[in-house]
């Protein structure tokens, strides 16, 4: 009598090998293999910008007209430096032009205990006049003039310090107009950047409400509410 197989009986282990997968740029067998997933589109982070940087070069959405009163200390701090370090550059270019210095005079010059010539003189009025309009219209573009003339006397400083032996310093630079472009821009972009770039902002400063608009709207809500639970007197 012939043994009757059960339904249930399993096959001997054999050995399976799966096909190559070409398609996914393989061409060998492979006894085991995770199938592929799609994943769709790869995205790739982007590169690490310092917080600095990101937000000079992407000054937020915020104004002070919008939160704070303009004579507000914030703009009252970018209209000073910019009214006072464009009064030195003023004064310094008004000089050199009195003493009727060569523009590209590299005689060696001196207004002020710095090198000088026409063209430094005419450059520095220009400049000088650049932060009396933002002095005058102040707030954001007071700020941003401040970061932006800072980082080009600090650049200058370093261009200069190349040329200083050369014949293309046709600005007469000294090792003292370098130092002077140095503190001048760093001055400028302290001025700039106050109130405005910082990891300890008050919560009532616009820039801050502008970078955290959810913080700030849970806060004002929650202010709200404890000012209408204040029994009046």
């Amino acid at each position: 009598m012939a043994a009757r197989t059960s339904p249930t009986a399993r096959a001997p282990d054999v050995p399976t090998v799966n096909a190559p997968h070409a398609a996914y740029g393989c061409h060998e067998p492979h006894d085991q293999y995770a199938p592929y997933v799609a994943h769709g589109p790869i995205e790739i982070p982007q590169p690490h910008v310092p917080y600095l940087v990101r937000r000079v070069a992407h000054p937020v959405n915020a104004r002070l007209d919008e939160h704070l009163p303009t004579d507000h200390k914030l703009s009252q701090v970018y209209r000073v430096g910019a009214g006072l370090v464009g009064l030195l550059l003023v004064c310094f270019g008004i000089l050199g032009l009195i003493d009727r210095i060569g523009f590209f005079d590299t005689g060696g010059a001196t207004v002020l205990a710095l090198n000088t010539n026409g063209a430094l003189s005419v450059l520095s009025i220009c400049f000088g006049l650049l932060l009396f309009v933002g002095m005058v219209i102040g707030g954001n573009f007071a700020s941003t003039l401040n970061i932006v003339l800072g980082l080009l006397f600090i650049a200058s400083g370093f261009v200069n310090l190349a040329l200083l032996d050369t014949g293309l310093n046709f600005l007469a630079f000294h090792i003292q107009n370098v130092l002077f472009s140095f503190v001048v821009g760093v001055m400028l972009m302290w001025f700039g950047m106050y109130g405005r770039v910082g990891s300890a902002l008050p919560h009532d400063n616009p820039y801050w409400r502008a970078r955290n608009p959810e913080q700030a709207a849970r806060e004002d809500r929650a202010r709200a509410a404890r000012a209408g639970t204040v029994p009046a007197h």
